[in-house]
């Protein structure tokens, strides 16, 4: 971009503008901190959730393993489209554990009257976690529609008729 500076500004000494700093500052690689990003909200969703037994790195394959200990700037190999489906069967079973464990938190909360959902999650007011695992199944290579479904039928299993016809 073009910066225009006015003349009484061009010989001023001092240090250097944030704004000169932020452009001479590397491209960053989007597709690379989506990857991080995919990273962040499944170590969150497992933390935020309680949800045993997860190793969050069991879910990447090699390169996408590798892509994380890389600068942003660089440009990685990224995984492809082609996925083991050993993989792709962690992956799934992973969003369906997120989607179970929501439903359980809300059930319960649901249950004791005292707790309203804004309490039981302070900081994550209008956060619904299974459209969150709906969204990262996109990210994951596995259908939206099996977490959806899988989505209804606990809420169905729980009692939660009115909110599983929604």
């Amino acid at each position: 971009p073009v910066l225009d500076t006015e003349d009484a500004w061009v010989s001023v000494e001092g240090p250097v503008s944030i704004v000169e700093l932020a452009l001479e500052q590397k491209r960053i690689h989007y597709p690379l901190v989506e990857h991080q990003f995919v990273l962040c909200t499944i170590l969150y969703a497992i933390m935020r959730l309680s949800l045993k037994s997860v190793k969050p790195l069991s879910l990447f394959d090699s390169k996408g393993k590798n892509a994380f200990f890389k600068d942003l700037t660089s440009i990685q190999l990224l995984p492809s489209g082609d996925m083991d489906p050993n993989m792709l069967s962690i992956r799934q079973q992973f969003l369906l554990k997120i989607v179970s464990a929501a439903v359980q938190t809300l059930c319960s909360s649901q249950k004791d009257k005292e707790v309203s959902e804004e309490e039981l999650f302070p900081f994550e007011k209008g956060k619904n976690w299974p459209t969150l695992a709906a969204d990262l199944a996109q990210y994951l290579q596995i259908s939206e529609d099996l977490v959806r479904r899988h989505y209804v039928c606990e809420l169905y299993s729980y009692g939660m008729d009115h909110l599983g016809e929604e």
